[in-house]
């Protein structure tokens, strides 16, 4: 994207073929196609304090899920309310999308494979989280993911505001700076085990705020230098 223009590439990053079309009349999909999600849970003193864990230990290593690909929501889509669930959460975070094949990668190297940086809403069934043997119905359910509304493909992941608004009301606010784990960590530490492919999607952990929708709420998460994804409930 260029000011209020869809430059069209050969799949993401690629060479552009010419065609152009205009902001206002495309619909924004999730900009990724990942064959997994990877997310960091706890990785926000003031989170770790929230959900009334230990922060006086804080972790040695980043601790990890899976969301699955089934979870990708659209920018701007609505999100039926579970019926499954009655503590339907949500934690905004910046995502980080894969760009190239990523196997035991350093730290010093492994953002040089990073194509961009989005958003993402880890939308939580708590009450699932807490009960199910797995997260998978918690964390996996069909739409527990949006993503967007673009990958901003120029940005220092190391401090930028990220900020939470549910309904008019500013839930979340903070700074990827006070990470646990910053990205480059994060990433070289997923790597070490477990091979990152083009497109996957690492959302990197939510600050403090966190808490239950409604029917008829509508989040907005702004991350500074990306943009604002909208999700709503219905």
């Amino acid at each position: 994207m260029e000011e209020e223009r869809i430059i069209v590439t050969n799949g993401p990053g690629g060479e552009r073929t010419g065609n152009t079309y205009a902001l206002d009349k495309v619909v924004l999909k999730a900009p990724a196609n990942p064959t997994k999600i990877v997310c960091v849970g706890r990785n926000y003193v003031d989170h770790i304090k929230e959900m009334e864990n230990d922060a006086e230990n804080l972790p040695k290593e980043p601790g990890l899920f899976l969301k699955a690909p089934n979870a990708l929501a659209d920018p701007g889509e609505s999100i039926p309310y579970p019926p499954f669930t009655k503590e339907f959460h949500y934690e905004g975070e910046l995502a980080a999308v894969v760009g190239c094949v990523l196997k035991n990668v350093s730290e010093d190297e492994v953002l040089r494979c990073v194509l961009g940086y989005t958003i993402g809403i880890d939308l939580t069934a708590r009450e699932c989280q807490r009960n199910d043997l797995q997260w998978i119905r918690a964390k996996s359910a069909d739409k527990f993911c949006p993503l967007g509304p673009w990958i901003e493909t120029d940005l220092d992941p190391r401090d930028v505001g990220i900020r939470t608004v549910v309904s008019g009301r500013v839930a979340q606010d903070s700074r990827t700076s006070l990470m646990i784990f910053p990205v480059a960590r994060i990433l070289s530490y997923i790597s070490s085990f477990m091979t990152l492919y083009p497109g996957d999607v690492v959302l990197t952990g939510t600050p403090s705020g966190v808490g239950p929708l409604q029917r008829g709420d509508e989040i907005a998460v702004t991350v500074e230098g990306v943009g604002t994804l909208v999700t709503r409930i219905s």
